[in-house]
């Protein structure tokens, strides 16, 4: 089936970066919108960043000037660059994409660890 797949996930220092990246594993028509969640442990996941498919981008306060998020839509791939990391940012980060058929894709997600 089906399934998006997020990378770039892992360990970093309070101010350091770093890149998440989100594709499918399989073939998707056509996708529309995505977004980046996060779920913290014992917190409710949380909206991140969405983009549309003609590259406008939008941002929760709390990673508003700190992370970007992008897209190629030659490969269906969605990024999200994280700079002047937290620990509160610290989560399982996972990505979502809407098809133009209105099926909602879901990827397993990918660990970020901000500590010292």
């Amino acid at each position: 089936q089906v399934q998006l797949v997020e990378s770039g996930g892992g360990l970093v220092q309070p101010g350091g970066s770093l890149r998440l990246s989100c594709a499918p594993s399989g073939s998707i028509y056509s996708i529309y919108d995505m977004g980046w969640y996060r779920q913290a442990p014992g917190k409710q996941r949380e909206l991140v960043a969405t983009i549309t498919r003609d590259g406008i981008s939008n941002y929760a306060d709390s990673v508003k000037d700190r992370f970007t998020v992008s897209r190629d839509k030659a490969k269906n791939t969605a990024y999200l660059q994280m700079n002047s990391l937290k620990p509160e940012d610290t989560a399982v980060y996972y990505c979502n994409a809407h098809d133009g058929f209105g099926a909602v894709y879901w990827g397993q997600g990918t660990q970020v660890t901000v500590s010292s």
